[in-house]
């Protein structure tokens, strides 16, 4: 039989144009555990040009790397749990 899941990864962004500064957060939300939380920024140089999307993109994927990496953690813990062994898993 087939279980087909669905997982919404939420990314929230904000721009601190005073700091130069863009800051992103990704949620991984899903019905069978609490939600899993990655951050990520990017900083523009002063000599830059400002770009929001860059920042933007940039943020965004820090924090979705970020995810990923947390969600890993979760899963050795759960696997942990299960075999009362230690786990890595490699990233």
């Amino acid at each position: 039989m087939v279980h087909t899941r669905t997982w919404t990864v939420q990314i929230t962004i904000d721009e601190r144009e005073d700091e130069r500064r863009t800051r992103a957060v990704a949620v991984l939300r899903t019905e069978a555990r609490p939600q899993v939380r990655g951050e990520g920024t990017a900083r523009r140089a002063p000599r830059d040009r400002e770009i929001p999307e860059i920042g933007d993109e940039l943020a965004a994927a820090r924090a979705l790397a970020d995810l990923a990496y947390q969600l890993l953690d979760v899963t050795a813990a759960d696997i942990e749990e299960v075999t009362h062994r230690p786990v890595r898993l490699p990233g």
